[in-house]
């Protein structure tokens, strides 16, 4: 897309009510300066090798203690009773080696407040997921049950997961969530000592700007629950791994070559259900989110995984502004424009070339929607900074993506030869292809040229969609995978 995205938060009133706009799946990391540049290269020599030495001797020690403490339990084993005596000894010391491995990282655990007993809350809440070194939240809480996914568990940190008695999710298994929320009650309720379960309800990482939806599942025991923080004070934030965002090697690295960096974990007082909320565990779910959102002091907002998948089918398709997908149908929503089917209307007509590029106002009018401060964040999302304007085919290319229910990606690509071609007969030339291709496709310029040129083998100078999908089927040699990848935003 054009422009840069963050996580920062917009304020709307529609109808009297206000909505935040928030992307809590966007994440932004660079180095900032040369000297933030030089350092990290000084400390990728000098401290790095050292820090990775000590993790890896302190992770394989803790991996040696699982292993001696597993031998001679199945799986079943593990599921059918709580640890006890000597095996169940060894956690104490294996957590102490968890917490000196995030220390030999640079990276100190602070505990705030008081973790309570299984007998008063069965459940931990942690909240917000935002890195995978929220894992050491495990070691913090004495190594409770996680839940986890049994086709993760086939690796080298599987021991490890094994000797919390984690509650396994099967993915292959069609009755998996219902299962596992049976194992959470029979786990929650049952009068043997297990293991706290320890949950993460938002299901998937953001970048801490808010607290998303929490799933139910954790709440249906229907037992006092406590809700568990997690911060990280840091200068620069090297932890957060979201859906848009570093990868986490690149996360890993620059957080290892911090001189020092710190996370707060915060035990909160235990929540004890009403019994309301025994009965409606959505309701549960929502009531422990706004404690905690209060307790960190961000907003709550409700998107879910549902969210995350769309954004990732729509950077999948290169649908422009695909990183913003969920916020754009959020500002959409406010602007009634998904009730009038205005872009529909506009998507199907011819846009001539010299009107492409629009700036707010235009944008507003074209639209039909007031110039305020929602359609104006509509339009920097798509505003080239350099330029000063938007695009708008490219607006419209994500308005029809979130507009068509279940359509396929080449159903939206045949609806992008439209939109990219000046006189609206879907002949787009080599620039007008380029265009698509760039900007919906994910190819480079010189991939873009060289596949119109296979593409129009007659020479006519310009190529139409149903070419490009002959071409496509044709060539098993050429693979482009948006063409295979279905769409089910949600209904708007």
């Amino acid at each position: 897309m054009n422009g840069k995205m963050h996580s920062e938060t917009a304020t709307f009133s529609a109808d009297g009510v206000r909505a935040q706009i928030l992307n809590p799946f966007v994440h932004k990391l660079e180095l900032d300066n040369t000297y933030d540049k030089i350092r990290t290269a000084i400390f990728t020599v000098i401290l790095l090798p050292f820090r990775v030495i000590v993790i890896c001797f302190l992770i394989v020690t803790a991996w040696f203690l699982a292993c001696i403490g597993l031998h001679g339990l199945s799986e079943d084993d593990l599921r059918e009773k709580p640890m006890t005596g000597w095996r169940r000894s060894l956690k104490p010391l294996i957590c102490f080696i968890g917490k000196m491995s995030y220390l030999a990282g640079g990276m100190a655990i602070t505990v705030r407040g008081r973790q309570v007993s299984r007998k008063e809350a069965p459940i931990l809440v942690v909240a917000p997921h935002s890195s995978f070194l929220d894992s050491c939240i495990v070691y913090a809480t004495k190594m409770s049950s996680v839940i986890v996914r049994k086709e993760s568990m086939d690796n080298y940190v599987g021991k490890l997961i094994n000797y919390t008695q984690p509650v396994y999710v099967w993915r292959d298994d069609p009755n998996s969530r219902q299962n596992t929320i049976k194992e959470i009650i029979e786990r929650a309720t049952s009068k043997e000592d297990w293991p706290q379960v320890l949950i993460f309800p938002e299901g998937t990482c953001t970048n801490r700007s808010c607290l998303i939806t929490f799933k139910p599942g954790g709440f249906y025991p229907g037992v006092p629950v406590q809700p568990v923080t997690i911060r990280y004070p840091n200068a620069r934030d090297t932890v957060t791994w979201t859906w848009d965002g570093p990868g986490a090697l690149k996360l890993l690295w620059l957080t290892l070559t911090q001189v020092h960096s710190s996370c707060e974990i915060e035990f909160l007082p235990v929540y004890y259900p009403n019994e309301d909320e025994k009965q409606d565990p959505k309701l549960y779910a929502r009531n422990v989110r706004d404690v905690m959102a209060k307790a960190l002091g961000v907003p709550v907002l409700d998107y879910t995984y549902d969210d995350c998948r769309l954004i990732a089918q729509a950077k999948q398709m290169g649908i422009p502004g695909g990183v913003a997908v969920r916020e754009v149908s959020e500002l959409r929503t406010l602007l009634g424009l998904t009730r009038t089917r205005v872009e529909m209307d506009l998507a199907r007509q011819c846009i001539q070339e010299e009107r492409r590029w629009v700036s707010g106002q235009e944008f507003a009018q074209r639209l039909g929607v007031p110039y305020d401060t929602r359609s104006q964040r509509l339009y920097k999302i798509f505003e080239n900074y350099d330029l000063g304007m938007a695009y708008f085919p490219d607006y419209l290319m994500c308005a029809v993506f979130l507009s068509i229910q279940h359509a396929t990606a080449s159903q939206l690509l045949e609806y992008a030869f439209k939109l990219y071609d000046p006189v609206g007969a879907g002949r787009l030339k080599m620039h007008n292809f380029e265009e698509v291709a760039t900007r919906c496709l994910g190819l480079a310029h010189e991939e873009a040229q060289n596949t119109f040129r296979q593409v129009d083998e007659d020479d006519k100078g310009y190529i139409t969609y149903d070419d490009f999908m002959s071409f496509f089927q044709n060539k098993s040699d050429f693979s482009l995978s948006f063409v295979e990848v279905p769409v089910k935003p949600k209904a708007q």
